[in-house]
């Protein structure tokens, strides 16, 4: 969850966007604290013992974050880490508020990324800390760091290797699908060969924040924010928006080869992921992040992405591109937390970027690509290979759900939803975009 022009460009040593704010008056001490602190992998013995929680919003590494919460206490042990996960159904934002109101807010908390500037005001300043040195773009809000990038991902359309090689009879070339004409001659040939050509997954989040998100992300006179303006002030008129149109148009064309068109609504993420893992169908549309499933059906599989293409004009830029960006982003509660809490989760950070075992979570276990410089390590899995490689030929989009309000991808991932099972028609689907636009404040 996304400036990527220019940001996908210094995204090649690793990548982007930062840190958290915050506004008492200890905070620049706090700062100095937490980084002296954080470089010690051992822990006084004699140290106050500290717990911390930490919000992940990426559920599908909940076990990965947990033993690594594990392995940073295992180093500290004078600091317990307690990991709360949402689910796949609930949104961040939501969670976090409702903690924030319980009066128990997570001591971490990691959202979207357009969702931080919403919690600026309970965010401890992290600006002075060592690892923003390290960053390859700042990202501030208010002249402050609020924000520790997580993780660097994309999405677009998720290929077995093994399958479409089999298809194209050598090895496949996903540059060649770069029109939606394209496309469905692709889908054609899969459905000859015998297998399904793809599954779309019915989640909202997907539906919502990633697919519908292209649109706002592949204009061709403006960028995301200056198009989201538009729809918010009403001049954008989607009836007669050709990108809008073209993807709808790729997308119709997904649903004609879905191989869940009987019933779209029942194909979720494990079932999807599930069959391209194992080669029953060829593609999906997700992001990098789906790794973790896949190589739970497939440890050895091999898998790339094709762009979604949103005309059939083989020069449109989109068409050759991925999105990618930024995504969950963390910050430190300055409201609650106290400070030997704050000290410690700022130890917890640095112990991400500066540690063998930390860099080794950010990228074998939980499969991101780091945003930070200094990470060097050979990424891991094919899809976070192939964000990569499309980011080193400035083959991107950006992120356009990181710009989106918290209940952008229920809001109108419902309204996707009933597109994908034909409730609603092209001019239905605009109205209920550019109405939740214009409520937007």
């Amino acid at each position: 969850m996304k400036k990527l022009s220019s940001l996908m460009l210094v995204l090649i040593l690793a990548l982007v966007v930062s840190a958290c704010g915050g506004n008492n008056a200890n905070n620049a001490s706090n700062a100095n604290e937490g980084t002296n602190a954080s470089t010690n992998t051992g822990s006084d013995s004699d140290a106050k013992e500290v717990k911390i929680t930490i919000l992940n919003s990426k559920s599908e590494i909940h076990t990965q974050m947990t033993n690594a919460a594990e392995t940073f206490s295992k180093a500290h042990p004078n600091i317990k880490v307690e990991v709360i996960s949402t689910n796949q159904d609930q949104s961040p934002v939501e969670k976090a508020s409702a903690l924030y109101a319980s009066g128990t807010p997570a001591t971490l908390a990691m959202l979207d990324a357009g969702d931080i500037e919403k919690f600026a005001d309970k965010a401890l300043d992290l600006s002075g800390e060592k690892w923003v040195a390290e960053l390859a773009q700042p990202n501030e809000i208010n002249g402050k760091t609020l924000a520790f990038p997580f993780a660097v991902e994309g999405y677009g359309l998720i290929y077995n290797k093994e399958v479409l090689d089999e298809v194209a009879g050598g090895a496949f070339d996903p540059a060649t699908i770069n029109t939606t004409s394209a496309l469905e001659e692709l889908l054609q040939k899969i459905e000859a060969a015998g297998k399904t050509p793809l599954y779309i997954g019915s989640m909202d989040w997907s539906l919502g924040n990633h697919f519908l998100a292209i649109a706002y992300a592949a204009q061709p006179d403006t960028d995301v924010k200056g198009f989201l303006e538009q729809l918010k002030g009403g001049s954008a008129d989607l009836v007669n928006n050709a990108t809008y149109q073209g993807l709808l148009d790729t997308f119709d064309v997904l649903k004609k080869y879905n191989g869940g068109k009987n019933d779209p609504m029942a194909v979720n993420y494990e079932q999807s992921t599930a069959a391209v893992a194992t080669g029953s169908a060829a593609i999906t549309f997700n992001g990098n992040w789906l790794i973790t499933e896949l190589l739970k059906s497939n440890p050895e599989g091999e898998y790339g992405f094709i762009p979604v293409p949103v005309s059939n004009d083989p020069t449109t830029k989109a068409n050759s591109a991925v999105a990618i960006g930024a995504t969950k982003q963390m910050f430190i509660d300055n409201e609650k937390s106290t400070e030997e809490q704050q000290a410690a989760a700022k130890q917890f950070l640095n112990w991400l970027v500066y540690e063998d075992a930390g860099q080794q979570f950010l990228v074998n276990e939980a499969n991101v690509i780091p945003a930070f410089k200094n990470i060097t390590l050979e990424l891991n899995g094919s899809l976070a290979v192939a964000i990569n490689e499309y980011n080193l030929a400035g083959n991107s989009i950006e992120f356009a759900g990181n710009f989106v309000p918290g209940d952008h991808w229920k809001v109108l991932g419902a309204s996707m939803q009933k597109y994908l099972a034909d409730v609603t028609d092209r001019n239905g689907l605009a109205a209920e975009i550019e109405d939740y636009w214009k409520s937007v404040q």
